[in-house]
């Protein structure tokens, strides 16, 4: 197929490109069979299907909601970035592609990787204009290399993406303003104890109890987040299987779901010095502890053990009560929980921090004698 004769010079990728009339029989090759045009309309995704030239001779009906007011045959033979109105698809004469700033666009990156005969996936940023409006756009961008008819194509597929981008953002500016702001008052709280009359302790003491309980549960919420982004970086130290288990129980005892009941460490745990987060464990097993006792009766035992086995530690969490069939099948699924809506966090939480952040695995059995067993096993050190 005939390229225009003229080919402006590029900072990035090749400027050239097929004339209409190429174009058009290229968008006969999809356009004309009715499975295609099944197959590209069938997902949640925006695709787009682009020749050798990154122009576009196929797309999917939804992308006419990242474009506002454009059709299908408006689109066909643009780039994607001159499609989107991308701000810089317009400042070098070869169009999408081909200006300096598109050599950091994670789009023109992974079409051109796709060209070549790879499939790949980056994000990429993009600031547009739409009806004289500057926007900013995330996006997750997938290519798939393609061939009919002989000719090579790539299978380009689009994720707006923007709304979790500013959420992750808004999360971040949150735990970090209502963490400082927490932590201030801790802070005023333990200067006023020390000048305050001695009947007024106790309720100050009292005081910053709540507000430590406040910043943890804010830090864990945190950390949370930041572990389903796969941005929670582990910090390892030396800890102690057994002081660390009789830290969990002496906060959990005091808890206002332990009332009535009792948490203690096995008589017998192996004392075992290891490597690990100590602050995600701690917030692991502290789970655990808090889901025994709210399940357990008044006057009846949670019971926290560990065992070394071969290179891997063994921590359990034990209370005397069963679960039934249907909570066992659900157990740690996100949204998943007994106590009511907008709860279901806790073993969600306690099976992404192990497997994902301490690089070990968890499981439970519950069964009549027996009750409820909670394993946590991580191995010995914490690369």
């Amino acid at each position: 197929m005939a390229e225009s004769p003229t080919a402006p010079n590029s900072f990035f990728a090749p400027s050239e490109r097929l004339d209409p009339a190429a174009v058009q029989a290229q968008a006969a090759l999809f356009g004309g069979t009715p499975l295609a045009d099944m197959l590209l309309n069938a997902g949640l995704n925006c695709l787009l299907v682009l020749n050798r030239q990154r122009q576009i001779v196929a797309a999917s009906r939804n992308v006419c909601d990242l474009v506002p007011g454009a059709t299908l045959e408006e689109l066909l033979g643009k780039r994607p970035g001159e499609a989107l109105g991308c701000i810089h698809a317009t400042a070098c004469p070869g169009g999408c592609g081909t200006s300096e700033f598109c050599r950091e666009c994670g789009a023109v990156q992974t079409i051109l990787q796709g060209l070549d005969g790879k499939r790949c996936q980056q994000e990429c940023r993009m600031t547009r204009r739409i009806d004289g409006v500057e926007q900013s756009l995330d996006l997750l961008i997938l290519t798939t290399p393609l061939v009919v008819n002989d000719e090579r194509f790539t299978l380009l597929a689009v994720t707006d993406i923007s709304h979790e981008k500013r959420r992750s953002a808004l999360e971040r500016i949150f735990f970090h303003d209502t963490l400082n702001l927490a932590s201030g008052a801790e802070d005023l709280l333990a200067s006023i104890k020390a000048l305050a009359p001695e009947e007024l302790r106790e309720d100050l003491e009292l005081s910053q109890v709540n507000m430590r309980e406040l910043i943890e549960t804010i830090q864990a919420q945190r950390d949370l987040a930041a572990a389903e982004r796969d941005e929670l970086i582990p910090r390892p130290s030396l800890a102690n299987t057994c002081d660390l288990l009789h830290q969990v129980a002496l906060v959990y005892q005091c808890h206002p779901v332990a009332e009535h009941r009792s948490i203690f460490v096995d008589s017998a745990v192996d004392s075992v010095d290891f490597q690990t987060d100590q602050n995600l464990l701690r917030r692991v097993l502290g789970n655990l502890a808090k889901n025994a006792a709210e399940a357990s009766a008044p006057g009846e035992t949670i019971t926290l053990d560990c065992r070394e086995i071969g290179q891997e530690l063994v921590f359990t969490v034990r209370n005397p009560q069963v679960m039934p069939r249907a909570v066992q099948l659900q157990i740690f699924q996100r949204s998943f929980s007994t106590k009511g809506p907008g709860r279901g966090l806790g073993t969600y939480s306690v099976k992404l921090l192990t497997e994902r952040c301490l690089k070990g695995s968890v499981g439970f059995s519950s069964r009549d004698g027996e009750g409820t067993v909670f394993r946590v096993t991580l191995p010995l050190r914490l690369a």
